[in-house]
């Protein structure tokens, strides 16, 4: 199994972010850390493990994290310049 049929897209991890988060961020426009792309989360590439992975689209830079067990849930956006959250 080659890595690209791991690769899903962010909506993928929709639900996980409004369980942790508590607001839909598929829509949310997203700044990648690594080039300054800007992407719906959606649209981000999205691959599953262990944890979670969120990369950019556009320079594969590790934009999220997400990490959960025994009732904890950690969640890194170090790779993210910024999320904008519309009210």
């Amino acid at each position: 199994m080659e890595t690209r049929d791991l690769k899903l897209d962010g909506n993928a991890i929709g639900g996980l972010m409004l369980e942790l988060v508590g607001s839909d961020l598929t829509a949310a426009i997203s700044v990648c850390g690594g080039c300054g792309a800007h992407e719906e989360m959606a649209r981000l590439d999205v691959y599953t493990g262990a944890g979670i992975v969120v990369r950019c689209r556009h320079c594969e830079a590790v934009m999220i994290r997400i990490v959960q067990g025994r009732g904890r849930s950690w969640l890194d956006l170090s790779g993210t310049a910024s999320l904008q959250l519309d009210q």
